[in-house]
């Protein structure tokens, strides 16, 4: 795709699922990616599922077209240890919905980065305002909220914690525009405005299937038809990972005590199984 003028160096944290199509987006516009992960297993597979999803994505969107997995994996540098993220423009965190990582990870994060670095924590569920406290400047941190998968939305949520500054968003705004995506910034509250929503519609459809009143081919079928939605509560809980979504929900109840964020038994019961959807190979549905 086209070179970048305005070239960045995105540090890009975890190379799970959403990381490598955070990694994808920004390294297919020009930017310089340097994506870290612990797990050795899931550096070692970077490459070839970007490449595998390269190939999906360019059959299923125009906004995908001009991918070209040998000029992205060229601006992209996979490594293990955080102290690799010191020069980056930008840190891009995609930790999992765990608060206790997020934090430890922000707390090392903050010594060792650039004075002037941005931080975009690509969360569902956790607050901008109390991750902020944990690095130096608070006003630089933004919430950064990626749908999935990726590079086929153009829509980014952006979150906007206490102390996030003007001068953060608009480069936010900048960033994102770099890589053909816009932001619609909203203001911190646990789960914001996509997963208070979108949460609460896989949680039903999974209590659905436990009580049996339709097989989850249905309940999307329903959903999409009746809705006009591309995909169903079930097949985008698959895509997301079970695991995410029962973390997410957990993290919505305890955050509002309201009973209709109360995880299902049933997804509870397929993450202790394993079934934990796409990335697995089995969820509500088989892959």
């Amino acid at each position: 795709m086209e070179s970048n003028s305005m070239q960045k160096t995105i540090g890009v944290v975890g190379a799970g699922v959403m990381g490598i199509d955070v990694a994808t987006s920004f390294a297919a516009f020009g930017h310089k990616v340097i994506l870290m992960d612990s797990d050795s297993e899931v550096r070692d597979s970077a490459f070839d599922r970007m490449k595998k999803n390269i190939r999906g994505y360019k059959m299923l969107s125009p906004l995908c077209k001009d991918y070209d997995y040998s000029a992205i994996a060229e601006n992209i540098t996979i490594v293990d240890s955080i102290e690799s993220l010191k020069d980056a423009d930008w840190i891009v965190e995609n930790i999992t919905e765990d608060l206790a990582l997020k934090k430890s990870f922000y707390k090392e994060i903050g010594k060792i980065a650039k004075e002037d670095v941005k931080y975009a924590v690509n969360t569902s569920c956790i607050s901008i305002t109390e991750l902020g406290q944990y690095v130096p400047k608070p006003e630089n941190m933004i919430g950064m909220h990626f749908m999935n998968p990726v590079p086929l939305k153009e829509c980014v949520e952006g979150v906007r914690g206490y102390h996030t500054s003007e001068d953060t968003e608009i480069a936010a705004q900048e960033l994102l525009k770099s890589i053909k995506k816009y932001i619609v910034i909203v203001n911190d509250s646990p789960g914001f405005v996509a997963n208070r929503l979108s949460h609460i519609f896989m949680n039903e459809a999974a209590y659905l299937v436990m009580e049996n009143v339709a097989e989850p081919k249905k309940i999307d079928a329903i959903f999409k038809a009746g809705y006009g939605h591309k995909s169903g509560p079930l097949e985008t809980a698959d895509l997301i990972g079970l695991d995410t979504v029962v973390n997410s929900l957990n993290i919505l109840y305890e955050s509002y005590q309201d009973d209709k964020f109360k995880c299902c038994p049933l997804l509870k019961k397929m993450v202790a199984a394993g079934l934990l959807g796409k990335k697995s190979g089995q969820g509500f549905y088989k892959y």
